[in-house]
């Protein structure tokens, strides 16, 4: 199985020996998962976070969650500049994409159609942004299948100028660490995932 935590550290790596600052584009579901991802790549990218998630219910909790999102790059020390950009809230993009699929079990094909809708979105924005790399935080919660999310990724991205940044975020306790600065900035943490389907389970 492929390592993805060792070959994003490969990468940024042979970018510092380089000199190269890139741009990110980095795709959050939310700012407590955010936190770690930001921590650690804003040392070596220059990033933007795009905060695209129309599977998120109800309203409320969309908002809300934005606006944590927000709230945490505004006071987050970093050695590289964050910006911040909010998607459209799609959510009948979201039923649409997932329909046939609500009785999947969390982490099933219903998440993989959510993901592929939503990486397929940010590469789409970091294409015309004209940006160096795409990524997600999404795979630093444990739940989450890194293997699918980085293949989903690469796919996307194969034959593009923009290239996909490998990561599997919950590696080296980053899960932990994000639970550490999420506490430190008394931050709200949602105790699930962000669907209506995941509200049911």
């Amino acid at each position: 199985m492929e390592n993805y935590s060792k070959k994003l550290e490969e990468l940024i790596s042979n970018n510092e020996k380089a000199g190269i600052v890139p741009t990110l584009l980095l795709h959050s579901c939310c700012a407590p998962c955010s936190s770690y991802c930001i921590e650690y790549l804003s040392d070596y990218f220059e990033i933007t976070v795009f905060y695209y998630n129309p599977n998120i219910y109800p309203d409320e909790e969309y908002f809300h969650r934005v606006k944590e999102q927000e709230r945490f790059i505004s006071v987050f020390p970093t050695k590289y500049p964050v910006k911040f950009i909010e998607g459209d809230f799609e959510k009948d993009k979201f039923y649409e994409t997932v329909k046939g699929y609500e009785k999947c079990e969390e982490g099933g094909e219903r998440c993989e159609k959510c993901f592929n809708l939503r990486l397929k979105k940010t590469f789409d924005k970091a294409c015309e942004l004209g940006l160096d790399y795409y990524a997600t935080t999404l795979t630093i919660s444990p739940m989450k299948n890194a293997a699918l999310l980085n293949e989903i990724g690469y796919k996307i991205a194969d034959g593009s100028n923009v290239k996909w940044l490998p990561s599997d975020f919950k590696k080296k306790n980053g899960y932990k660490r994000s639970t550490e600065i999420s506490k430190e900035y008394g931050m709200y943490r949602q105790n699930y995932c962000g669907c209506v389907f995941s509200v049911r389970e």
